[in-house]
């Protein structure tokens, strides 16, 4: 292996002999020189790791040969070593983006972390973060036997985001295909867990998680009756708890997070029933009985969720808030950056509700275009991309808008959505629906195996299309799939991201409330 190589630059340099004796015992090649401006020459014609730069030289400062420097080779880490505590000068070096700063007098113990911390830092956080999961696998493998509520699937899920997300930074593909198939082995037990136990969420007074209908009312009106901020409602449409994740960080210059309380979706966990149910506080089936003008099943023509702001209204009314508020719902850039625009003119609100359809557009667009197939190949990708999207968006702009003008924020999801791979067979008339994750109609043929069977809707809150209509949910990262022409739709569909079955991805979503900074 090469050595390490290190330039060194200070006007005392014969007075650190004893640090660089260490440092060469310890198998680090060094390179010394007193001066900024020689220093500079011997950088630009020799390949060094790291460079340790005095600040307080006669001639050209530490500053001044650390700019030129940058300018010549800018990723190499840089270590300020000064005789100085002046604010002024540690802010001016951090400014030119250095690795580290020490204070003399320095001891070899201390080059040496600053070598480790610059230089190791990957191979050493790589080791640890491998380790940790190593030892956490076992634990979860424990886990996953023994979980029996829905409080512990929402920690087991959190668990595995939070490991695919370390396991991620370090890139160690082996880790990565372990950690995949815990949670394919964890899809596969919560499949089972809510076969057992979804039917009885809806008997009364059941013991529940959260759920889209009682979301609105057991979360959002606690915060809307405490009358203390105006509050910006946003239910980003199809975003999954690790995607949310991705952006966190940024959403954390603006706001302080005060509660995350992951819900979950109700089935199937698509747009139509989960986020209707958000906005009505109603069950897909109660909405068909009281809002039959609003309410449109799977088969029948036109959009399904055309009526969220009238839902809303009608479901404050029913929960006796006369509140000042406003609904949006942004689907495309031009509709966001308008409200971004005018969104002062709300600052004398109750509650703004936005909803933001970017991420169910992505999703969709997956299946359809190849550029985003490339784009959005895998998981990782897939949250890069929601990054990357967020950070560009109008929805940021009008959240720093918001913080500006002092609102809470509310920020939440209607369902997930879940890589599907393997295709499962199924067997429908034509007035079957046509979702890849669920299924209704009269005459369904299908591997039992592979789905959830509900035959009397009515008992998980689902409206019917007629007497003997049924509905059956994809289990694990299955997509059902026509018998007719069966290739073609398996090549076309395979490796896209779909949601209204049951999986971790699609049930278990984000919910929190912030607190402007």
């Amino acid at each position: 292996m090469d050595k390490i190589k290190i330039l060194w630059v200070d006007d005392e340099i014969d007075l650190l002999k004893p640090h660089i004796l260490f440092l060469e015992k310890k198998n680090y090649e060094v390179t010394t020189c007193n001066n900024g401006l020689d220093a500079i020459t011997i950088f630009e014609e020799n390949n060094f790791d790291i460079v340790f730069l005095d600040e307080n030289m006669p001639g050209m400062s530490g500053l001044e040969t650390l700019s030129e420097m940058k300018e010549k080779k800018s990723t190499i880490p840089m270590v300020m070593i000064t005789k100085s505590e002046e604010e002024y000068i540690m802010e001016d070096a951090i400014g030119s983006k250095i690795a580290d700063y020490l204070i003399k007098p320095v001891n070899p113990n201390q080059i040496l972390l600053s070598l480790k911390k610059n230089l190791d830092h990957s191979r050493l956080i790589s080791e640890k973060t491998t380790l940790d999961y190593q030892k956490e696998f076992r634990k979860i493998a424990m886990e996953m036997a023994m979980v029996n509520s829905y409080d512990d699937w929402i920690e087991l899920y959190k668990k595995l985001v939070f490991w695919e997300l370390e396991l991620e930074n370090i890139n160690d593909q082996g880790m990565i295909q372990i950690l995949e198939s815990q949670k394919v082995e964890a899809n596969s037990q919560f499949g089972k867990y809510i076969e057992r136990n979804y039917e009885d969420w809806f008997a009364p007074k059941a013991d529940k998680p959260i759920l889209s209908h009682t979301l609105f009312k057991e979360l959002v009106v606690p915060e809307i009756k405490k009358k203390d901020k105006p509050i910006l409602f946003v239910v980003i449409d199809n975003l999954r708890y690790d995607q949310w994740k991705s952006f966190e960080t940024v959403v954390g210059n603006y706001y302080k997070l005060e509660k995350e309380v992951p819900y979950f979706s109700i089935l199937p966990t698509a747009t139509q029933y989960a986020r209707n149910a958000i906005f009505s506080g109603l069950l897909p089936i109660e909405m068909e009985k009281q809002f039959p003008e609003y309410w449109k099943n799977d088969v029948e023509d036109g959009g399904k969720n055309l009526y969220e702001a009238e839902f809303l209204s009608a479901q404050l009314k029913r929960l006796g808030l006369n509140i000042k508020e406003d609904y949006f719902k942004i689907t495309n850039l031009a509709s966001g950056k308008k409200l971004a625009e005018n969104f002062k003119a709300l600052k004398n609100n109750d509650l703004v509700t936005v909803v933001y359809n970017f991420v169910d557009m992505l999703s969709h667009a997956k299946t359809e275009l190849d550029v985003v197939k490339e784009l959005a190949s895998d998981d990782k990708a897939y949250r890069s991309l929601t990054l990357s999207w967020f950070k560009n968006s109008p929805l940021l702009e009008i959240i720093q808008q918001a913080q500006n003008l002092g609102f809470k924020l509310i920020l939440t999801t209607d369902h997930g959505t879940i890589n599907v791979k393997n295709p499962s067979k199924v067997v429908g008339d034509k007035n079957t629906s046509l979702n890849l994750r669920y299924k209704t109609g009269r005459s369904l043929t299908y591997e039992q195996k592979d789905v959830y069977v509900v035959k009397e809707p009515k008992k998980v809150g689902l409206p019917t299309i007629n007497m003997s209509s049924s509905f059956i949910f994809a289990k694990n990262d299955l997509f059902l799939a026509y018998v007719n022409n069966y290739n073609h739709y398996v090549s076309y569909y395979k490796n896209t991201y779909q949601h209204g079955g049951i999986s971790l991805e699609e049930m278990i979503i984000p919910f929190m409330i912030f607190n402007p900074k």
